[in-house]
C-alpha cells in the first residue's frame, strides 16, 4: 500500500496519530467527522475560508453546521465514542459554547486559585458557559445520561443504604436499580473519589450519570426527614446580626455594588450583588437563619416585624468608616418568605458634574442651553429603574444651585443631600404624603422645583402647573424612550396644549457596562452584529470597538464600572404641531430627528462602543432597537466627536 493511499484509508495502522495530526489543523471533532467520511477536506476547507474573510468569532464546527454539512444529532451519535480523551475546555470551544479567550481566562483564574477547583466549576461560576450547556457537552463526551433529580421518583430504600452527608459531601446521588446496576446521579462523573466513594456503598455496578448540583442537592433536601437539619453548619454558629453586617460591608466595600438581594428559595436563601448593573451571586445561607435575618433588618428599618404577609419598605443608616451608609429597604412577599432588597444610596462617587455625566458634545450643549438655562418648562429624565435617572438630576441640580436660586425638592427619600437646596423627604407614616407636599410645594417662592417622579395624573398636572406659572421642574419617569415620556402624559389625561407648551426637554437615558481598561483588546465587529444593529458593513467601516478579555481586576467580566447613554428629545415647533395633531410615536421620532437632530439611544450606545467606551454585545443587550441606526460618521458629526 502506497504512503498516499495509507494516508487516506479509514484501515490505518493508527488512527488516533493521524485524529492528533489534523486536530492542529481542524479540531478535534471536526477530525473526527473527516476520519470518519462524514465530511470531506474540501468542505473543511470551504467553511475555514467563509470564516476567515467574515472575520467571525465563531468555531470551524459552527460554521460547518451552519452550511448544512452535518447536524448536532449527528455529532452526538456519530462522534460520542471518540471524544473521551478530549479535555472539556477544548470541546466547549470546539462547540462553539465559549471563545478561546474564554478559556484563556478560565485557566488564569485556577492558576490562581489556592484550592484548585474544576475548569466546569469555573466557568460556570464566571457566567462563561451555562450549567445546563456543559452537562450537555459532558454528557456527550462521557456517554452518560442526564437526569434531574429533583423531578425524579428515587428510590427510599436504595437512598437510606448511605446518609446525607456523604451524598452531600461528594455531590451525587442514587436514583433507582436498573438491571442489578444502581443508576447514581453525579454532579461531576470524572471525580474519581466521588465514583470510589459510590461503589463502596453500591457495590461494583453502578450506573453513572451526570446532573447539577443544585437538582442533586434538591433532591437530597427533599428526601431527608423533615425534622433534620439543612447543612450549612458553619453559618449556623453565626448571629442574624453578625450574618446581615458582613453582607452589607462586604457589597460597600466592592465599591460597584448597588443593590443586595436576599432571596428564599425552597432549599436556601441566595444572596446576590447588583454589580455594574448586573446580579452577581454572592453566598448562600442556609433555611435555619432566615426569619433571624429578615427579622434584624426589619428593626434596622424600623418596619413591623410582626408582619409577614403584606410587603413593606423602609430605610436603614449603616456607618461604616466614619460615615453613613443609606440604605432603601423593601420587603416583597414570595411563597417561600420575604425578599429583602436593599438599594445602597448616597455614594458620594456617583454624585457627578453634569460635565461628566457622559453626555457627548454637541447633545451637551444642547441639553443645557435648551433645557437647563430656559429660565421655565418641565424638564424629564425618563428611563428605566436603576437607568441613573437620579444621579443626572442631581448633576442638573447642582448646575442650577447658585445663591440667586431658590431650589426645592420633593422626593421618596432624598437620595443625596447637598448644602443650599430645601430637600423634602416624603413619608407617608407620618401623612406627609406627595399630594399634600407638591400643594404647598409652590407656596414656597421656590425657582425651580424638583418632583422625584411622576409617579400619577395628579403629581404630572402639578409639574405642568408649576411649569405655567413660570417655574422651571425637574422631575423623572419610567418610560422606555424619550417620546415615551410624552405619550405617559398623554396616556395620564394631560392635555396635549399643556404638554406642548410646559414641556421643553424629555432626557431619555440607559447605563451600560464600560470596557475594562486593564484587559481591554480590540474587538472585529461579526456580520451577525452588524445584522442585528440594522446596518450594511460600509455604514460601520470606520469603527474601531474593543472588548475586555476578562481579568482579575474586572471579575473576568471584561467589564468594570458604568457609562450613560443619551436621547435628547427637545420640543421645537415642529414637534409640538406633531404632539397637537395626536401622531404616533413613531411619526414624532422621525420628526425629531429630521428637525432637531435627535439621536436615539441605539445610536448613542453605538457611537460609545466605536469610541472605546463599551462593547457593541452591551449595546445590543440594553438598548431599544427602534429603528435603523444611521452611519456611523453621521452620527459622530451630529455628536460632536
Amino acid at each position: 500500500m502506497s504512503q498516499t493511499h495509507a494516508s487516506s484509508s479509514t484501515s490505518i495502522a493508527n488512527p488516533d496519530m493521524v485524529i492528533k495530526n489534523l486536530s492542529s489543523d481542524y479540531g478535534q471533532i471536526v477530525s473526527i467527522l473527516l476520519q470518519e467520511r462524514f465530511l470531506t477536506k474540501e468542505q473543511i476547507e470551504y467553511a475555514a475560508r467563509i470564516r476567515s474573510k467574515i472575520h467571525s468569532s465563531k468555531s470551524l464546527l459552527t460554521v460547518i453546521i451552519e452550511l448544512g454539512y452535518i447536524n448536532n444529532e449527528q455529532i452526538r451519535d456519530l462522534v460520542g465514542t471518540n471524544l473521551s480523551n478530549v479535555r472539556v475546555g477544548d470541546l466547549l470551544v470546539e462547540l462553539g459554547l465559549i471563545s478561546e479567550a474564554d478559556l484563556r481566562a478560565g485557566l488564569d483564574i485556577q492558576s490562581k486559585e489556592k484550592r484548585k477547583r474544576k475548569l466546569g466549576e469555573i466557568l460556570i461560576d464566571h457566567q462563561f458557559v451555562e450549567e445546563k450547556k456543559l452537562i450537555e457537552v459532558l454528557s456527550l463526551q462521557l456517554k452518560i445520561p442526564i437526569v434531574e433529580p429533583e423531578f425524579t421518583a428515587i428510590d427510599r430504600e436504595i437512598f437510606s443504604t448511605a446518609s446525607s452527608k456523604l451524598y452531600d459531601k461528594h455531590h451525587f446521588i442514587p436514583i433507582r436499580v436498573e438491571d442489578q446496576s444502581v443508576l447514581v446521579a453525579f454532579a461531576d462523573p470524572l471525580d474519581r473519589r466521588d465514583l470510589d466513594e459510590a461503589s463502596q456503598f453500591f457495590g461494583k455496578k453502578i450506573v453513572p450519570a451526570i446532573a447539577s448540583k443544585k437538582s442533586i442537592q434538591t433532591a437530597i433536601q427533599q428526601m431527608k426527614p423533615k425534622s433534620m437539619s439543612k447543612g450549612f453548619s458553619d453559618m449556623d454558629v453565626s448571629s442574624p446580626i453578625d450574618i446581615v453586617n458582613s453582607i452589607i460591608l462586604a457589597a460597600i466595600e466592592e465599591k460597584n455594588v448597588s443593590d443586595i438581594h436576599f432571596e428564599p428559595l425552597q432549599d436556601r436563601l441566595r444572596v446576590r450583588f447588583r454589580m455594574d448593573g448586573v446580579l452577581i451571586h454572592h453566598k448562600d445561607l442556609p433555611l435555619k437563619p432566615i426569619s433571624g435575618i429578615t427579622s434584624r433588618i426589619k428593626i434596622m428599618c424600623e418596619a413591623d416585624i410582626t408582619e409577614k404577609r403584606r410587603h413593606q419598605g423602609g430605610r436603614i443608616f449603616f456607618e461604616h468608616d466614619g460615615r453613613n451608609i443609606d440604605l432603601r429597604v423593601s420587603f416583597y412577599v414570595t411563597v417561600h418568605g420575604e425578599k429583602i432588597v436593599m438599594r445602597i444610596l448616597n455614594r458620594q462617587a456617583e454624585l457627578l458634574s453634569i460635565n461628566d455625566i457622559g453626555m457627548f458634545p454637541r447633545m451637551f450643549d444642547k441639553f443645557r442651553i435648551d433645557a437647563l438655562d430656559c429660565p421655565s418648562g418641565v424638564v424629564i429624565v425618563t428611563g428605566p429603574t436603576g437607568s441613573g435617572k437620579t444621579t443626572t438630576v442631581y448633576s442638573c441640580i447642582n448646575y442650577l444651585n447658585k445663591p440667586d436660586t431658590s431650589i426645592i425638592t420633593a422626593e421618596e427619600p432624598v437620595e443625596y443631600i447637598i448644602d443650599g437646596i430645601s430637600q423634602c423627604s416624603i413619608n407617608p407614616k407620618i401623612n406627609l404624603t406627595f399630594e399634600e407636599t407638591l400643594r404647598h410645594i409652590v407656596r414656597q417662592d421656590p425657582d425651580v422645583i424638583v418632583i422625584g417622579e411622576i409617579r400619577d395624573t395628579f403629581s404630572a398636572e402639578v409639574a405642568v402647573q408649576a411649569a405655567l406659572t413660570g417655574h422651571k421642574v425637574l422631575t423623572t419617569f419610567h418610560t422606555e424612550d424619550s417620546i415615551g415620556g410624552l405619550i405617559r402624559l398623554l396616556n395620564m389625561d394631560i392635555d396635549a396644549f399643556l404638554i406642548s407648551s410646559t414641556v421643553v426637554c424629555v432626557l431619555a437615558q440607559r447605563l451600560l457596562r464600560k470596557v475594562c481598561p486593564i484587559c481591554a483588546r480590540p474587538y472585529q465587529i461579526t456580520p451577525e452584529e452588524i445584522l442585528r444593529l440594522g446596518y450594511i458593513a460600509n455604514e460601520i467601516k470606520d469603527a474601531e470597538f474593543i472588548k475586555g478579555r476578562g481579568c482579575s481586576e474586572c471579575r473576568h467580566t471584561g467589564y468594570k464600572g458604568r457609562i450613560a447613554v443619551f436621547e435628547l428629545l427637545t420640543l421645537n415647533e415642529n414637534v409640538r404641531d406633531g404632539l397637537l395633531a395626536q401622531k404616533t410615536s413613531h411619526q414624532i421620532r422621525k420628526i425629531s430627528i429630521e428637525s432637531t437632530g435627535l439621536v436615539t439611544l441605539l445610536e448613542d450606545g453605538i457611537v460609545k462602543a466605536a469610541s472605546g467606551f463599551t462593547t457593541i454585545d452591551e449595546t445590543l443587550r440594553c438598548l431599544p432597537r427602534l429603528q435603523k441606526p444611521r452611519p456611523v460618521v453621521e452620527l459622530r458629526r451630529l455628536l460632536g466627536v
